[in-house]
């Protein structure tokens, strides 16, 4: 049904996993609400991914509390294309009011009166509130040191399918996040000659003492922590439930076959440089893996609780010969790099947001989602109001506090002073008494 010019309480933007949640929340609230998605429910998992691509929490955590991954393990790690089905139940099981094919072009505040008016490629929707739930990776980031070379394929890992995508020849995988890592390692397993540039990053336990790390930052307190530490704005996390879900060890993979570098500097026709810090980045990231073990093992003593010990988690091998003769320059034509793959991260593009919610810097400005301009929310961000709100459940327990939010604003608009209450009143009166007055 095309929407020509329709009007409604709250529009939510976007039917991904952010949209669903505030779906939910709100029928439950009972607020009259409409969600629209430019393409199909949850489709950045099924399109925007590699084809390997599994959730980086387990099943058990990695869900809406309202259901359950069917017939998969809640150990096991849910595929990208599981993932979606998933979200497409669950709107399903409330029967989420989801239009589909509709895409949002832009936004504004009414003048003069309440709300806002949507411009859609199916017309105009106007809303009191408004819910950005488009998610964190809206726009992939390439940096400005990116060669110009066309000997040299190219992608952002948000263009990465599989091996087979590439050109023969080695690859360079900038960027050791949990993309980076898992893409790295699946195309040396495929064969392929692997150089991967790793920066500042944490690499937490997959598991240990028969708890997946996902379990241990829950009992630790880590996923409510309301902001990033100081020194860690820009440390990626590397994490993996790749192959039923393992520990990343950077030694490991080198041990493997990959060469590690340190941190892309600058290229200089096909000749890259690496910073001298991949000694650095390894050390702090061994750091961050041997203080959750130490958290892990004191819980367990203060608790009393009866988890095997794993004293092996703490052996860590060799260092191997990349990292103790780094590799600082690199020529992609010498070396037979045919392919180089930004897992760079994304950015957001609120270009189409017509409002005053947005910094000097294109972020938002809100307070646990709840906007700088009234009636606007945003749902679905990293750190939207602790660590865990880039996490799928952590999305859920977000949306919920925004429909709260938006519940109390619609008593608030509701509301009608003494004179207000009595003018209904006296219109009636007055109703009554010319009908009886005809009568006579």
């Amino acid at each position: 049904m095309p929407v020509e010019t329709l009007q409604i309480d709250t529009l939510v933007i976007g039917a991904g996993q952010a949209g669903v949640a505030m779906s939910e929340h709100l029928s439950r609230q009972g607020v009259p609400h409409l969600v629209v998605e430019r393409s199909r429910i949850a489709e950045a998992w099924r399109t925007a991914r590699w084809d390997s691509l599994v959730a980086n929490g387990p099943a058990w955590h990695d869900r809406f509390p309202g259901l359950e991954f069917e017939g998969l393990d809640p150990d096991a790690f849910a595929t990208k294309d599981q993932v979606a089905d998933y979200f497409e139940a669950y709107a399903r099981k409330f029967n989420a009011p989801i239009r589909t094919g509709v895409e949002v072009r832009g936004v504004e505040r009414n003048v003069g009166r309440p709300g806002f008016t949507v411009e859609t490629s199916e017309g105009l929707i106007e809303a009191i509130h408004v819910v950005v739930a488009t998610g964190p990776f809206q726009r992939p980031v390439v940096p400005p040191i990116a060669p110009d070379l066309t000997s040299v394929t190219q992608l952002h890992s948000a263009q990465y399918r599989n091996p087979g995508q590439l050109p023969e020849g080695a690859v360079l995988v900038v960027g050791a996040g949990s993309s980076g890592v898992q893409i790295a390692d699946e195309l040396r397993r495929a064969g392929k000659q692997v150089y991967l540039s790793v920066g500042a990053h944490d690499r937490p336990p997959r598991a240990y003492r028969n708890r997946d790390f996902c379990w241990w930052l829950g009992v630790l307190g880590e996923w409510d922590a309301e902001a990033v530490k100081p020194g860690k704005e820009h440390v990626t996390i590397a994490v993996s439930g790749a192959r039923g879900g393992h520990t990343v060890d950077f030694r490991r993979l080198a041990h493997e076959g990959i060469t590690l570098v340190g941190l892309t500097k600058s290229f200089n026709g096909s000749v890259v440089t690496f910073e001298a810090n991949l000694a650095e980045n390894i050390a702090r990231g061994d750091e961050n893996y041997l203080a959750l073990l130490d958290a892990a093992d004191a819980y367990v003593t203060r608790n009393g609780l009866d988890l095997p010990l794993e004293p092996e988690a703490r052996h860590l091998p060799p260092d191997p010969q990349c990292l103790t003769q780094p590799v600082l320059e690199l020529d992609l034509v010498a070396a037979g790099v045919t392919s180089v793959i930004w897992a760079t991260g994304y950015s957001v593009d609120y270009s189409w947001l017509k409002v005053d919610a947005l910094c000097a810097n294109g972020k938002p400005r809100h307070q646990r989602g709840v906007s700088s301009e009234p009636g606007l929310y945003f749902v679905g961000l990293p750190w939207l109001s602790r660590r865990g709100s880039a996490f799928i459940w952590g999305v859920w327990h977000d949306a919920r506090h925004i429909a709260d939010h938006i519940v109390k604003q619609r008593i608030y608009l509701a509301y009608q002073d003494a004179a207000q209450r009595q003018a209904p009143a006296l219109g009636s009166a007055l109703r009554s008494k010319t009908s009886l007055t005809g009568v006579r």
